[in-house]
Order: C-alpha cells, then sequence, then structure tokens
C-alpha cells in the first residue's frame, strides 16, 4: 500500500539522520522498523478500510492510514508492550478517522461518487439490477449516516469492517454486551426505515 511504503521510506530515512548511533540502538532501531514492517504488511488494509468506513472517501482514508502509522513511528518503542496489534491499530484507526472526520467541513460531500443513481440512469444505458442495486446502496448509506453515533459505530466496524463483538468493544472502549446490543436496536432501525421505504414505493 502507497502510505505504508511511504511509513517504511520515513522510518529508513530518520534512521540514517541520526548521528552516531551505538550499536546497541541500531539494533534496536533495525527491530523497531521489522516490527512496524509486519504491521504494515499484515494490517493497512484493515487500517485502510476502517479509516474509509468512517470517512468514505478515499483520498482522505489514504491520508488517514499515512496519518495512523505516523503515530505507530512515533511512538515504536512501546510496541513490544503491544499484546494484540490488530485491536491495538483499529483502535487508532477509527480514533485517527473520526478525529479527521469532525474537522472536515459539515457540507462537504461523504460519497466518493459524486453521480446519485438518477444521473446513472440517465446518463449511460444500465441494466435494471444494477439500477435497482445503486438505488438500494445509496438509501442504506443514508440510513446508516442517519444513525445516532453510538448504534453507527458499532454496526459499520462489525458489519461492514466484520470485527468481532471483541474488538469492536476494545477499539470503542465499550463493553461487548453493550456493542451486541447497539449492534442489534442499529439492524433493527434499518430494518424498520427500509421496510417503510420499500412500502412507500409500492404505494406509489
Amino acid at each position: 500500500m502507497v502510505a505504508g511504503e511511504a511509513i517504511l521510506s520515513g522510518a529508513s530515512a530518520i534512521d540514517r539522520g541520526t548521528n552516531g548511533p551505538s550499536e546497541s540502538e541500531r539494533s534496536q532501531a533495525e527491530g523497531a522498523d521489522e516490527s512496524i514492517a509486519a504491521l504494515v504488511r499484515d494490517h493497512s488494509r484493515l487500517v485502510y478500510r476502517i479509516a474509509y468506513a468512517a470517512l468514505r472517501q478515499h483520498h482522505d482514508a489514504e491520508d488517514a492510514t499515512q496519518e495512523v502509522f505516523l503515530r505507530v513511528l512515533r511512538y515504536r518503542s512501546k510496541l513490544p508492550e503491544v499484546e494484540d496489534p490488530k485491536t491495538w491499530l483499529a483502535r487508532i484507526a477509527w480514533r485517527v478517522a473520526v478525529e479527521r472526520s469532525k474537522r472536515r467541513p459539515a457540507n462537504e460531500s461523504s460519497i466518493d461518487d459524486d453521480t446519485s443513481p438518477v444521473d446513472l440512469a440517465s446518463d449511460a444505458p444500465i441494466a435494471d439490477a444494477q439500477f435497482e442495486h445503486s438505488q438500494a446502496t445509496a438509501i442504506l448509506e443514508k440510513l446508516i449516516e442517519a444513525l445516532p453515533e453510538k448504534l453507527r459505530q458499532p454496526l459499520i466496524l462489525s458489519t461492514i469492517e466484520e470485527m468481532s463483538p471483541r474488538e469492536v468493544a476494545a477499539v470503542l472502549g465499550a463493553n461487548e454486551s453493550a456493542v451486541r446490543s447497539r449492534v442489534f436496536r442499529a439492524r433493527k432501525i434499518l430494518e424498520e426505515k427500509l421496510s417503510e421505504r420499500i412500502g412507500n414505493r409500492d404505494q406509489e
């Protein structure tokens, strides 16, 4: 991943810029760099997906991914203390993405593709099934965005990112039973809202 490669390049540059490191310091730095390389290799996709789930823009998610690994690089001396790298990185990724989403202008679009389902229908010939799928996806995204934050966050992480309740609880700083309850409530709300939408369309 480009963001991950940039982080590894930065790590090497930092080490080369150190004035006269001892053999022990060089060994520790090399060990830390290997750990970071392993994190990028094993978890950069997860970090990106979590960032994208919160930001809904490829460019912003790329920037957030790079920021996550920059933070890891900054605190690489703490890596040996990390017991669960996946959950640790997921927690950082979610925090970074949420912070970035709050800094964005309120009127900034949160969807990569600015083309609406209506535009697609009039712009080019498209199969009915694909058009209906585009409509359903757009509606579902809007309904998820409209959920209260406490319900939306665990739903995104557990359903879209396929994280376990334990992992979601660790990322959000909640207990596992609360995560399960919130995901259940979020799904029920979405089912009810979707049923209402479908019912209204059938009556038209």
